[in-house]
């Protein structure tokens, strides 16, 4: 099976360097948290980043938003083998690593950094925090799952420490099924994730009001 590289022994310079990344919410030098928000096909920073508006009780947060190049980060499903994706898949995740180290350089820790992203965001998201093992503030996978043909639960190791995750899915997605939303929880779980799973009945691929309120559940658990 093929694997995904997110050890980055050298910076990568792929179509995701250097892009703009929307930003709102507490000043950095002043925030005491962080959520990176990454947004799905054919969508942009500011889209996703439009979603923390919806949260309460995030005066300390900072949010940012990395942009795609070209509004996509990977080509094709994230169900295609791993190497139809390249160089996207290795070009997002390292974009999601510069936040992240960006981040702590000001003094924020991975146990107060939160990734959340919706649909290809969400897969990315996945990834990063499933080949990146340590204590995060959270992990919100709405409408998206592991990266991969197949799921290998030997590819994956180590410990994420509790980390919360909330995976929220219609059942019916026509571009996440039901069984990768399954699959990707058991590895989280695996890597002792605190994992919460639902599946809507027949819902769209889209962000419904349930959702919205775990994720302000995890937030306030932060708090």
């Amino acid at each position: 099976m093929e694997t995904i590289n997110s050890d980055f022994p050298q910076p990568i310079d792929g179509p995701h360097q250097n892009q703009p990344i929307a930003v709102t919410g507490a000043v950095l030098k002043e925030a005491k948290k962080a959520m990176i928000m990454i947004h799905g096909r054919g969508a942009s920073a500011q889209s996703i980043l439009g979603l923390s508006k919806e949260f309460k009780n995030v005066e300390d947060f900072i949010f940012l938003a990395p942009q795609a190049n070209g509004n996509s980060w990977y080509p094709y499903s994230f169900l295609a083998p791993p190497s139809q994706n390249q160089p996207g898949i290795n070009s997002g995740l390292q974009a999601i690593s510069d936040i992240i180290l960006k981040l702590e350089k000001e003094g924020i820790n991975k146990e107060n950094i939160f990734l959340l992203g919706f649909s290809q965001g969400a897969c990315l998201a996945s990834e990063f925090i499933a080949r990146n093992p340590a204590k995060y503030g959270g992990l919100i996978a709405l409408s998206g799952g592991l990266i991969g043909e197949v799921i290998d639960l030997n590819s994956y190791s180590g410990d994420i420490e509790e980390t919360p995750i909330f995976m929220g899915c219609s059942d019916i997605d026509a571009h996440i099924p039901k069984e990768r939303v399954h699959e990707s929880a058991t590895v989280f779980n695996q890597l002792n994730g605190t994992v919460i799973k639902k599946l809507y009945p027949g819902m769209g691929h889209l962000v419904n009001e349930d959702e919205i309120h775990h994720i302000q559940q995890l937030i306030n658990s932060s708090l």
